[in-house]
């Protein structure tokens, strides 16, 4: 009889990783922002279920559209890039124009009683869209030439660069040049371009950094901790969150840096909240949840037949993992802040909504793996189609 397959040697193990891991971690940013948020609520006379309620809405809505993306075919995240590009740039223009503005950063556009973030979206569009171009270029044997491998990607990547720094956020630009970064690196550029593109790319991040006092001052905070300054103050109360709750933290809900010590607890810093009431061990279980997202994007990056799929998915796992460790590594003190919220777990509409519909995107991958509509096959129907036989509503197979 022939060896079976061992669990990482399976066809639907990336499928499952990505699905697995996105539940539980969906599962503890519902209760890191109940705790988080309903501290900030009380502290200014608010409701302390309003923050765990928006973030309930973004599940609801993020689960069906997981769902719908899970099931739908690279053809059809394809025909969306251009259009989801321009409404991206639309969107991108009317928060600076006449969006909604905070603590001087223009991000956000006010549609209904929700506040939507339209530099999220951007970074899905152009994910979607350097992937279609590139391997559109590919098919058409055009990438042997440096011109037509950065025209018209590297426009594109700066026209959204422009657009999300006109609105004073250099977290999600930063998020952006990793996504046109690994498009590069995945379609094969040779290695002096794809070099003189980080030098160029960390060239302006320099000059932006410098041009803003606020930024500059985060890095001299960052280099200098010790130092009685604003942006020292953040990073300082962090990690004294993160040490107080040693290896197995204080209890869920007992943090007390939540109570208006550590500055937006409930966003950018909400590591240091699980790592005060969850301890280094909860810390760690968060960190490995992330390292087995990015095994499962890149295994599949590495296995489907598609060029298309292969950059999507190398791409959108670069920026959701790195984005990840920029925020731990700003926490923990190992990076400078940059505003980035933790994927799935920070609270955050917009975020939440648009990684759930990039891991449906993933999973819709790992689906058209080698072997995995066999074994798909082999399992029977799903949930959804058992749920609605025993409803009576199944349609018949002919």
């Amino acid at each position: 009889m022939p060896a079976r397959p061992g669990l990482l040697d399976r066809p639907l193990t990336s499928y499952y990783l990505v699905l697995g891991i996105t539940m539980l971690l969906l599962a503890l940013g519902l209760v890191m922002v109940l705790s988080t948020t309903s501290a900030a609520a009380l502290d200014s006379g608010g409701s302390p279920y309003a923050g765990f309620q928006k973030q309930l809405v973004g599940v609801a809505i993020g689960l069906p559209l997981m769902w719908l993306a899970a099931r739908s075919s690279p053809a059809v995240f394809r025909a969306a890039a251009y259009p989801l590009m321009a409404v991206s740039v639309i969107g991108l223009l009317l928060a600076i124009t006449s969006g909604v503005t905070s603590g001087g950063a223009a991000r956000w556009v006010q549609i209904g009683p929700f506040q939507l973030q339209p530099s999220e979206f951007a970074k899905l569009a152009f994910l979607l869209w350097g992937a279609d171009l590139l391997a559109r270029k590919e098919k058409l044997g055009q990438l042997t030439d440096w011109r037509q491998l950065l025209i018209p990607l590297m426009p594109g990547a700066g026209l959204l660069c422009m657009l999300v720094m006109l609105g004073d956020d250099l977290g999600t630009t930063f998020l952006l040049l990793i996504i046109f970064l690994a498009l590069l690196w995945v379609i094969g550029t040779p290695g002096r371009l794809f070099i003189g593109m980080l030098a160029l790319m960390g060239f302006v991040m320099i000059i932006l950094i410098i041009v803003a006092p606020y930024r500059l001052e985060r890095i001299t905070g960052f280099l200098n901790p010790r130092a009685q300054t604003a942006a020292a103050y953040q990073p300082t109360e962090g990690k004294y969150a993160l040490g107080s709750g040693g290896w197995f933290g204080v209890g869920l809900g007992a943090s007390r840096a939540k109570w208006g010590w550590v500055p937006n607890s409930t966003t950018d810093f909400i590591f240091a909240i699980i790592g005060e009431e969850l301890g280094l061990v909860g810390t760690l279980c968060v960190t490995m949840l992330y390292g087995g997202l990015a095994y499962a994007g890149l295994r599949i990056a590495r296995r489907v037949p598609d060029t298309f799929m292969r950059l999507a998915a190398a791409a959108a796992t670069a920026w959701i993992v790195l984005q990840a460790l920029v925020n731990i590594g700003a926490v923990i003190g190992l990076l400078p802040i940059t505003g980035v919220p933790l994927p799935l777990v920070s609270a955050g509409l917009s975020s939440l909504i648009v990684t759930m519909v990039t891991l449906g995107m993933l999973m819709s991958f790992a689906k058209r793996e080698p072997g995995a509509r066999q074994a798909l096959a082999a399992a029977g129907p799903g949930v959804p189609r058992r749920v609605l036989s025993w409803l009576g509503l199944a349609g018949r197979r002919d």
